[in-house]
């Protein structure tokens, strides 16, 4: 084998060894693996629960209307979290000191029980906050924000990805000087030898290395190309996995009007304003006399004062309807039923829209995306609950497990696009 075949062959091997390097980094949008030991299914199911049930009076950094949730398997065994969330009244009933303390610390406010979570549901909740305890709390935003940009990368995840770059830098210059030391003591053994080589190969056992040259080869030049249209590929294809993805997006309302007050303060029901949400396909925008219900009698708000609500009764007195900015929007490609979701589904608001009841300016939680209503519907089981139209699928399917909406047509084509 020649000197020229073996040089050649080492620059494709470092080649190829940088390519796989490069498609192994996470890009910014893909998440942080789990923690050590945790199952990812059972912390993302945790993560949907907490959200569901927990997320109104507990954080896992911050303390809202109970505790921080950080620590608590240091603080508690999983058998008294597991008795106490479904049913804390008792515990406390029972002279646990612990207990008694927090219901005394927090002004004797009584936690929701939840007889309905099963124990392995509960687990994977507390998975979930040990998940969360490692990545520090989030970035609060400042106050008097109106408008929220797209969703970023968390500091956890940029050190992660950051970390991950240094160590592919580290090993590419190791390899390159194992690649410098294995030609130079390949170069000293064939010069050894010189009188046995070709005339092609002793000119280059002898000759000086030259920048400029290595620099205007095809080789070079080649791996430079390749290395550029692979990260112009990664960019756009990146780029592309967000068009048309409005997640986050919080428009500033011709009227100010906060959920954060309504919803999570004076707990008006979601029903009582969007009164389509359990009857048909639109949830419906509130009509001026919904609101004047209250503000009729109400002319001051603790948020805005006077000039909110005085906009809302000129516009009744005026008979002009308000242009709300519309929030969340899916393409006229898509068919979405609200009364086929929350009434027979029994799926709560929050679980597409988030905690409206803590949002001061309304925002697009979820990205609304085809893939993410997809994968709802291969997660979430039937709700066949009181409801004899289901009861004769539930009992063909209850030795298989949970009956999903997948199983049930979820992921026709059709159901959706018409």
């Amino acid at each position: 084998m020649s000197l020229t075949n073996t040089i050649n062959r080492s620059a494709i091997t470092l080649l190829l060894l940088f390519l796989s390097l490069f498609v192994s980094l996470p890009s910014n949008g893909q998440e942080k693996p789990a923690a050590a030991g945790a199952d990812p299914e059972k912390v993302a199911e945790g993560a949907k629960l907490f959200e569901a049930n927990c997320k109104a009076c507990h954080a896992v950094h911050d303390v809202v209307v109970g505790p921080a949730l950080k620590g608590i398997t240091k603080r508690r065994q999983i058998g008294w979290i597991v008795n106490f969330v479904h049913n804390s009244q008792k515990v406390i009933a029972s002279g646990d000191p612990y207990a008694v303390e927090l219901y005394n610390k927090f002004g004797k406010a009584e936690m929701k029980s939840f007889p309905e979570l099963s124990e392995d549901q509960i687990k994977n909740i507390v998975a979930y906050v040990v998940e969360e305890e490692g990545k520090g709390p989030a970035k609060k935003a400042t106050a008097g924000e109106e408008t929220t940009t797209t969703t970023e990368a968390s500091n956890d995840e940029g050190g992660y990805s950051g970390i991950i770059l240094i160590l592919i830098i580290i090993v590419l210059v190791l390899v390159l000087v194992m690649l410098v030391v294995f030609l130079s003591v390949l170069k000293r053994y064939l010069k050894d030898k010189e009188e046995k080589l070709t005339e092609a190969d002793q000119e280059i056992v002898n000759q000086k290395f030259d920048v400029i040259k290595v620099i205007k080869s095809k080789g070079f030049l080649s791996i430079v190309g390749i290395i550029f249209v692979a990260l112009a590929l990664r960019a756009c294809w990146n780029n592309m996995l967000y068009v048309g993805v409005d997640q986050g997006y919080a428009p500033i309302q011709p009227i100010p009007f906060s959920h954060k007050l309504h919803a999570g303060q004076y707990k008006i029901d979601c029903n009582y304003c969007h009164t389509g949400v359990t009857k048909g396909k639109q949830a419906n925008i509130p009509s001026l006399n919904i609101c004047m219900n209250c503000h009729t009698h109400i002319k001051s708000g603790p948020r805005f004062g006077q000039d909110g609500i005085a906009k809302v009764v000129d516009a009744y007195n005026s008979n002009k309807p308000v242009k709300w900015v519309r929030v969340h929007n899916l393409p006229d490609l898509a068919y979405f039923n609200h009364a086929q979701h929350v009434q027979v589904g029994g799926i709560e608001c929050k679980t597409c829209h988030g905690q409206i009841d803590t949002m001061e300016v309304v925002r697009q939680h979820s990205p609304l995306t085809m893939g993410w209503c997809i994968n709802c519907h291969r997660e979430t089981a039937v709700n066949g609950k009181d409801n004899a139209y289901y009861d004769k699928l539930m009992e063909l399917h209850s030795k298989k497990g949970p009956l999903k909406v997948a199983e049930i047509g979820g992921l026709e084509c059709s159901k959706c696009h018409y």
